[in-house]
């Protein structure tokens, strides 16, 4: 029994360092070749784990070979158009200004009920709305309304808006987050200092932080526990 456990935990960790090679990709993002490779490794995974009697070896070579193909594929489909057409296929128009084609629909084996359920995924329920509707190449459904059924973007209200910037958590559960303090710029007596300036609490220590961050622009959210939070504006931060 003991044995089973140790070689169980031994492929798990290889699996999972397989799998953070190959990246971050979702199932419903992976291309036809990345999808058949997480099936085999998966399977492959079983073997060492439940039979004793394979040595444990003869599951990782199988496993890293699978992990080597993957990069050695990948390399070649960004070098060669040709070469990740084969295996990859290529996106396919099903829908254009005339409606849907159907010959395209018959090639990709895909159904009327197949499209709309897409469609429904993308936001658009009435085919009249899309100017056009691309299967991509790992099975999702791209859509280009019409004109008059694009969304309304700031730009079209010709409305002058700032840029967003990505907040930095300085403070996390009483906890100053050293990395985030040193890309900000701020010492953690400043960082206190702002957090009690801006408190609704007198006395506020570290502790009682349950979330602080701040953006480039300086606009900061504090929120104590079991309090409500509270945005405000500071210092802007150095540009980093």
């Amino acid at each position: 029994m003991l044995t089973i456990i140790v070689r169980s935990i031994l492929i798990y960790l290889i699996v999972l360092f397989v799998f953070r090679l190959m990246g971050k990709r979702q199932l419903g993002q992976m291309q036809p070749f990345e999808l058949v490779l997480t099936l085999i490794i998966a399977d492959l995974a079983t073997i060492p784990m439940a039979e004793v009697s394979v040595p444990v070896l003869h599951g990782i070579a199988p496993l890293l070979t699978l992990v080597l193909l993957h990069f050695i594929l990948t390399l070649i489909s960004r070098n060669s158009q040709k070469f990740s057409k084969i295996i990859s296929g290529k996106p396919v128009i099903i829908i254009n200004p005339k409606g849907i084609d159907y010959t395209a629909m018959k090639k990709l084996n895909l159904s009327t009920d197949d499209l709309f359920a897409a469609l429904r995924e993308c936001g658009y329920f009435n085919i009249f709305e899309i100017q056009y509707a691309i299967m991509e190449t790992n099975g999702k459904v791209s859509v280009m309304p019409k004109t008059q059924f694009a969304p309304v973007t700031n730009g079209d209200l010709k409305k002058k808006i700032e840029n967003n910037y990505i907040p930095i958590i300085l403070v996390s559960e009483g906890k100053i987050i050293k990395e985030n303090a040193e890309l900000a710029g701020l010492s953690n007596n400043e960082i206190l200092q702002i957090i009690q300036k801006n408190s609704t609490k007198k006395t506020t220590k570290l502790k009682d932080v349950l979330l602080f961050t701040i953006d480039q622009v300086g606009k900061a959210f504090l929120q104590l526990k079991y309090q409500e939070g509270k945005s405000f504006q500071t210092k802007r931060l150095v540009k980093q």
